[in-house]
């Protein structure tokens, strides 16, 4: 390979502009330091980095990212009524689960609404992890020390440049000074870790078929409705939860699969993101005095 083609492949972890940014200071009880891709994956390129987490050309009216104002603190499932094709629930709908469809309903816009509007917490476990407009909601929220996150990802899936880009970001940034944890594995008996939800703010739960792609999530081309050129859409749904009981159980099953999948990272050696610094040993008793 020339040496110019050597010099642009530079790695992300080197100290060069990433497109997204810290919005406060690291806690003080870490200690920020690289840590290595794992050995079986490229280094990502600071390239894929931009390509991948590069902010829209224009802000969907959806996102609230940038607004602190928005938050889930206020949210009602009705919020997003909006966003389905009669742009309205029946008027005997469920207050605590609304049940959409790819295809039919924005269900990319819905993911959106609630995702920028994360103030506190985030549990999230995701399969299919390729949208890059959601990926940089969620770069934004990881890098917010006051947001607190696990993020689950499935090991059969970790070549993609998202999750490329997630390590590139430690290595630069060290995520979890920010109150950000990510995990890359599988089930408990080593199969794919499939689930495809969130936790947000302990207050809204998503769960259902949909990974983040433009096909499984039916991204719309025409603003309001399907179609357009290169629309496609995969036959999948997509749940939104208000319900306490769900909620708190469903954080607790995530933060089970983040920590099953965190001991098989252990275990194999993989890339870990840096632990807090070690509390200072207590000083020696000093003898008492004959």
């Amino acid at each position: 390979m020339p040496a110019k083609q050597k010099k642009a492949a530079k790695p992300a972890s080197a100290k060069a502009s990433l497109p997204f940014s810290p919005v406060g200071p690291p806690r003080l009880l870490t200690e920020p330091k690289p840590v290595g891709a794992p050995a079986e994956q490229r280094p990502p390129t600071l390239a894929d980095v931009q390509a991948a987490y590069a902010a829209p050309a224009k802000q969907s009216a959806s996102s609230a990212l940038g607004n602190s104002a928005q938050t889930l603190q206020t949210f009602v499932l009705s919020d997003l009524a909006q966003f389905t094709k009669e742009a309205a629930y029946s008027t005997n709908a469920s207050k605590d689960v609304h049940l959409f469809y790819v295809g039919r309903d924005d269900v990319h816009d819905i993911l959106k609404y609630v995702l920028s509007r994360v103030s506190m917490s985030l549990y999230l476990n995701m399969f299919g992890f390729d949208d890059s407009e959601l990926n940089n909601i969620l770069m934004t929220k990881a890098l917010d020390p006051a947001v607190t996150m696990l993020i689950t990802l499935d090991k059969s899936q970790s070549g993609g440049v998202h999750e490329k880009a997630l390590i590139a970001a430690d290595q630069q940034y060290n995520l979890a000074a920010y109150n950000t944890h990510f995990v890359v594995g599988q089930s408990a008996t080593h199969q794919i870790s499939h689930t495809k939800g969130f936790v947000a703010d302990g207050r809204v739960a998503a769960e259902g078929s949909t990974n983040w792609s433009s096909s499984g999530e039916g991204t719309f081309i025409v603003d309001g409705k399907p179609g357009g050129a290169g629309y496609q859409a995969q036959n999948n749904t997509q749940s939104i939860i208000t319900d306490p009981d769900t909620i708190i159980r469903f954080q607790t099953e995530l933060i089970a699969e983040h920590m099953t999948a965190q001991a098989q990272q252990q275990a194999s050696g993989g890339a870990q993101q840096n632990p807090p610094v070690a509390a200072p040993a207590p000083p020696a008793k000093r003898k008492a005095k004959p």
